[in-house]
């Protein structure tokens, strides 16, 4: 039988081990492993409802617990069992969530001991046989303890068969045996399980817990520790508790007892958060420079490139957060530093620019990780970014083609950055015209990369375009092509000359063709136009006009001798196509001169003969 010591009560992080060297050494993880429900950090709203629970006597039969590793599944369900075994002679015999005080059979379930307390792991009894040693054992009564509880971890890892022998036991168990399972995966757990078992989904801790959580504990170790340090463990451990101490341990043993931050950013791997906006900072300017020197020498400090396009997109979003919400600048697991340049950067950038940065670094991310170079490919990743912070966002683009400048490179004169490595100066926004702010690029000395602008596509000055087929190679040249094909199918030509073009539309034609017509006519040649809608029948159109010239065409082949007496020799044979020579149509050239003619059908005046397709000259 458990002695029942006497504990203070109140917020227990667990008891420090005696020094020297007889003292067998228990890492943290385990050394603050909770022993009551008070001791979780994180699950308030699981206490409650279990608080609720027993207080009114509807404890379930089974429960699952789901989260990700290290929250606390497997400690949150021996805590239950701790309370529904909770008993102090004289006193208290009953299940209870106040566990103040060791009871009778506390200090063997927390040590995985008991004997009415069964743990097993799902992951290496898989099978049907195992399930039937559980479900054969509930039927017999505990053997001290109030209840019969089976702790089933990785409960995801059964098998089919192994969950239908389940069903039944766990759906109208024994009213002396209550289960417990935990896993990670808790889409692998069949439904038909699930409405059986109550569920509690563990959350990941908010990294602020996490440091206040890794503090108290470093007191109680009384071992020294930068508070910056804390945030990057907190961080470093995505909210589990279990992954956050292993590491604390790790990094006390790295420092000797007196852990840095720049220590645990080496030992971890990690860019250092400052250095990490400096660089940030220059990517926004489109100072490529200044970011790909920065790379460089994080990267010979032992950052790993994946690792630091990481950090930048943590920032990238952190700094997205700070400007939905500006409470987002508060969190106290993030340096003074990141908050406040956090907030700068929040006013500076829009939501545009912000947007594609992240895109971009979750693609380069992607890259560097599969890339047998990841340094060159991180350097890659920069360069795409730093070009598209210098170019106009997609409205500016177009402001600038309406207004007529043609130019669609950046939209404000260089200027001088402020602020160096580590300065919180991020420099002033441009406003373009409608379009999101940037930080003011920097001043490029000369040979220096700049960003890739668009051709410049300046306004040809009084071009002379004489009639319609001029006009449809200047749709071709300027690479309209809905134009062109407007022009060709919809338009019924009733004159055309310089500066003005009369036109029939089609039932189909577009209700503004005139007035596009003419807008672009006037851009392209620098000259006033004036297209006008006429009611005369005028020419036919482009593509009726070549329809009827394929249409006599396929007709003179087929009339043509030397056609003829092929498909004669050949009966069921037919011309599936015929094609124009190169350069017959619209622009094709005159007809050569008489006695010129290279054509084997044809005698000196170009004229066709009849010739014997088995004529060995033919």
């Amino acid at each position: 039988m458990d002695s029942p010591p006497e504990n203070e009560p109140g917020f227990d992080l667990g008891t420090p081990e005696p020094a020297g060297p007889q003292a067998s050494y228990r890492v943290l993880a385990r050394k603050y492993r909770p022993q009551r429900f008070e001791d979780l950090i994180g699950q308030e709203a699981m206490v409650r409802t279990l608080s609720n629970a027993f207080d009114t006597g509807r404890i379930a039969q089974a429960y699952m617990f789901t989260g990700v590793r290290g929250v606390g599944k497997t400690t949150t369900a021996r805590i239950l069992a701790r309370a529904l075994n909770y008993e102090i002679p004289g006193e208290i015999d009953r299940p209870t969530i106040h566990l103040d005080r060791l009871g009778r059979h506390c200090q063997s379930i927390m040590e995985g001991r008991h004997v009415d307390v069964m743990e097993i792991d799902a992951a290496s009894h898989t099978g049907i046989d195992d399930v039937r040693q559980i479900t054969d054992g509930a039927h017999y009564a505990p053997v001290s303890a109030r209840y019969k509880v089976y702790i089933v971890d990785e409960v995801h890892m059964l098998s089919e068969k192994a969950w239908n022998a389940f069903l039944k036991t766990l759906e109208e168990p024994p009213a002396h045996v209550k289960f417990m399972f935990a896993t990670t995966e808790i889409r692998k757990v069949p439904v038909t399980v699930l409405s059986r078992c109550q569920r509690f989904d563990l959350r990941r801790v908010d990294a602020d817990v996490l440091v206040r959580h890794l503090a108290g504990i470093c007191d109680k170790e009384r071992v020294e520790i930068e508070p910056d340090a804390l945030s990057l463990i907190a961080r470093a451990g995505e909210g589990s508790v279990r992954d956050s101490l292993s590491m604390l341990d790790q990094a006390i043993a790295h420092g000797a007892g007196k852990v840095e931050a720049a220590e645990v950013r080496r030992m971890l791997g990690l860019a250092d958060r400052a250095r990490v906006i400096d660089l940030f900072e220059h990517l926004m300017r489109g100072d490529l420079a200044a970011a790909m020197g920065e790379l460089k020498s994080q990267y010979h400090d032992g950052a790993d490139p994946e690792i630091i396009l990481t950090e930048l997109a943590e920032f990238v979003h952190f700094v997205t957060r700070v400007k939905v919400v500006p409470a987002a600048a508060d969190d106290i697991s993030l340096s003074e530093t990141e908050r406040s340049r956090g907030r700068e950067f929040a006013e500076k950038l829009s939501h545009r620019v912000l947007a594609r940065a992240w895109q971009m670094l979750v693609k380069g991310i992607e890259e560097v990780g599969r890339s047998p170079r990841p340094f060159a490919s991180a350097d890659m990743a920069l360069v795409r970014i730093a070009h598209a912070a210098d170019l106009p966002t997609p409205d500016e683009a177009l402001r600038m083609l309406a207004d007529g400048s043609g130019a669609v490179g950046g939209s404000a004169a260089p200027r001088a950055a402020t602020g160096g490595n580590g300065g919180g100066a991020v420099g002033q926004a441009v406003a373009a015209s409608g379009g999101g702010p940037r930080l003011a690029p920097v001043a490029r000395p000369e040979g220096a990369p700049v960003a890739m602008r668009a051709p410049e596509v300046a306004p040809t000055q009084h071009l002379v375009v004489a009639g319609f087929t001029e006009l449809l190679k200047l749709c071709a040249e300027r690479r309209d092509v809905r134009l062109k094909q407007q022009l060709e199918s919809d338009v019924h030509l009733v004159h055309c000359e310089d500066g003005r073009l009369d036109i029939r539309p089609t039932r189909n034609a577009a209700p503004t063709l005139a007035g596009d017509l003419q807008k672009k006519l006037s851009e392209w040649t620098g000259r006033r136009w004036i297209v006008t809608i006429s009611s005369a029948e005028g020419e036919p159109t482009v593509r009726q006009r070549l329809a009827d010239e394929q249409e006599a065409r396929e007709r003179g082949v087929l009339a043509h001798p030397a056609v003829q007496a092929v498909l004669a020799k050949f009966p069921g044979a037919e011309v599936v196509a015929v094609r124009p020579l190169a350069g017959e149509g619209l622009d094709a050239p005159a007809p050569a001169a008489a006695g010129t003619s290279d054509d084997p059908g044809a005698d000196d005046d170009g004229n066709w003969e009849p010739v014997d397709p088995w004529d060995d000259d033919f």
